[in-house]
């Protein structure tokens, strides 16, 4: 039995990916976890902006000396990437077996079987529409206590600085039974937080049921036995409306985190991306969410140095940022990316001024940030243990609005030896910027 290893690149919704192939591939091959046993590597990729790119092709490259100095027989690549350029990666890296598209990798095993028996076949590409398969095995690669749940593949938002919908397809969602079946598997697996994720999840149902369906489906969620926390990402704000926010806050098990992007204030620049969204509709969705719970967290995200602008552009988003003081904040350097329409627009911004907008902005809100954690501190939050930051003396864990890996922690000082995936009451007693301390409550 051939040993298989798969390296993930990316974002959450290629983890989905790669719990199935591995899923998909148990029955028939030794699973590793060390690359340097493998003999078949597994790539998935990412290709979202440059960077992830870049990252992607140097991995590709890394793992194809494994050919000459490990036990690697066949490199098959997947994900983004491989769906952009198929045909230029199988020319300039000649260790690639196999490209698999965005709507293939669900024959992962039939693509591994065909490199041994048909090397000369190295491209296996689909239409990125293709319906999504159910009743797919899955191995969770996330800590036991939580997993992530892909509700709906595609994009039809069209911004036009995004290639995804040319990589995933149009929007296309999950029956609800489906996903309820796979949640309620999951947490007789001792999964406790479920991760809804879609590259938009506010538009969950449209294709399929004629209306948006969020609030329904987080209504059946929320009746499963022994699901502790739901959280949402990805929410665009333009159909955020009542009814859907009403799926957050009639749940007790859906935790009040909105992760909603921006991506800027600026109209101009909003209808220039061709976010269908305001200055205005913002702000309101914002004062809408805090009218309801002060309390709640509101993650977004926001492209600065965009086609066309300007100081005044950019002094609107610092201003909305300086005004609303969202709780979470990612901010990216606008690049162009190959085949979107916002690479054909003028007015490009120079390098060294997206890169001094970004501080400009990341520095106010880390002033903002730093002010909310300093405003938790004497309060009682449930914190789940993820890790040992020092051994009899501090763990370290998350409240339920952080997100794994892009959010803050809580650092607790106990010398109690808990599990990973314990949840405990924590007393809050000091705060970093980003980043909260306290102990066992």
């Amino acid at each position: 039995m051939k040993k298989v290893y798969i390296e993930t690149l990316g974002c959450s919704k290629n983890t989905t990916d790669s719990e199935i192939m591995l899923g998909i591939l148990d029955d028939q091959y030794e699973l590793c976890d060390d690359v340097l046993d493998a003999e078949v590597i597994i790539v998935n990729t990412c290709s979202f902006i440059h960077d992830a790119k870049e990252e992607s092709i140097q991995t590709i490259l890394e793992l194809g000396k494994l050919k000459q100095a490990a036990n690697c027989e066949k490199l098959i690549v997947t994900g983004c990437l491989s769906q952009r350029y198929p045909e230029a990666l199988i020319d300039e890296i000649p260790e690639i077996d196999a490209i698999i598209g965005t709507s293939s990798f669900y024959e992962i095993a039939d693509v591994i079987d065909s490199t041994y028996k048909h090397p000369a076949q190295k491209l296996f590409m689909k239409h990125v529409d293709l319906e999504i398969p159910e009743a797919l095995p899955r191995i969770l690669t996330t800590p036991k206590h939580y997993a992530y749940i892909k509700i709906a593949e595609g994009c039809d938002n069209r911004c036009t600085y995004c290639i995804i919908p040319k990589l995933r397809g149009k929007y296309r969602s999950r029956k609800i039974e489906d996903i309820v079946e796979e949640a309620r598997d999951f947490v007789q697996m001792g999964v406790e937080e479920l991760m809804i994720i879609a590259q938009d999840t506010t538009r969950y149902g449209i294709d399929l049921y004629g209306k948006p369906r969020l609030d329904e489906l987080l209504d059946a969620l929320s009746k499963i036995e022994g699901v502790r926390w739901i959280r949402v990402h990805y929410s665009y704000p333009d159909i955020l409306d009542d009814a859907l926010l009403d799926g957050y806050f009639r749940n007790d098990k859906v935790v009040n985190y909105f992760d909603i992007p921006i991506q800027h204030a600026s109209d101009k620049i909003l209808k220039l991306m061709n976010r269908r969204t305001s200055n205005a509709d913002i702000i309101r969705i914002v004062d809408k969410i805090r009218a309801k719970d002060p309390t709640a967290v509101i993650r977004t995200t926001v492209i600065v140095g965009f086609p066309g602008e300007t100081e005044e552009d950019f002094e609107k988003l610092m201003t909305l940022v300086q005004t609303v003081k969202f709780d979470r904040l990612g901010a990216f350097e606008y690049s162009d990316e190959e085949d979107t329409p916002a690479m054909l627009l003028p007015n490009k911004v120079d390098e060294e001024t997206k890169q001094s907008r970004k501080e400009r902005l990341m520095e106010s809100q880390m002033i903002i940030s730093e002010q909310l954690s300093y405003a938790k501190i004497g309060r009682v939050y449930e914190v789940v243990i993820e890790e040992v930051a020092e051994e009899g003396k501090i763990l370290v864990g998350r409240t339920a609005f952080d997100a794994p890996d892009i959010d803050g922690v809580v650092y607790v000082h106990t010398d109690l030896p808990l599990e990973y995936g314990t949840f405990v009451k924590v007393k809050i007693t000091d705060a970093l910027e980003y980043d909260l301390i306290g102990v066992i409550a």
